[in-house]
């Protein structure tokens, strides 16, 4: 199985750390301390890939995030070949996760804002608490 990872830092030693995968089982990650944002994304991308209304997801920095498993990658989202399931989006700094693919749902991760509003669908609420941007944040 191939592995990829990022060297945690010191301070991921005390962190808390959660775990997720795909619907296969054939690749999994882990994610040391918090997310540095959270958000929903109803951009026309998150849409297609999603398969839903919107994305959730939440971005932890490079070295928080580790995982095992062949991947392939379309415009920068990986996903399982097996399953077909969507896993991580990996920047240079950063790595994006769906919440629903971590194991134990519910989580006390929040969304702190909504991207691409302009294409929520009329029947869906905004969240109230969450900052609201048109397309992508500022």
């Amino acid at each position: 199985m191939k592995t990829f990872s990022q060297q945690p830092s010191a301070d991921d030693a005390l962190a808390k750390i959660r775990e997720g995968g795909r619907l296969c089982g054939k690749v999994r990650y882990t994610l040391t301390g918090d997310p540095i944002r959270i958000g929903l994304c109803h951009c026309g991308d998150c849409r297609k890939t999603s398969g839903s209304h919107f994305s959730a997801f939440a971005v932890w920095r490079i070295g928080a995030y580790s995982g095992s498993g062949e991947l392939k990658s379309y415009a920068g989202r990986s996903f399982c070949p097996e399953c077909g399931s969507r896993v991580v989006h990996v920047r240079a700094d950063e790595a994006e996760i769906l919440l629903g693919s971590l194991d134990d749902p519910p989580t006390d991760i929040v969304p702190e804002y909504e991207l691409w509003t302009i294409r929520r669908e009329a029947w869906m609420a905004g969240l109230p608490w969450a900052d609201q941007f048109d397309r992508d944040r500022p």
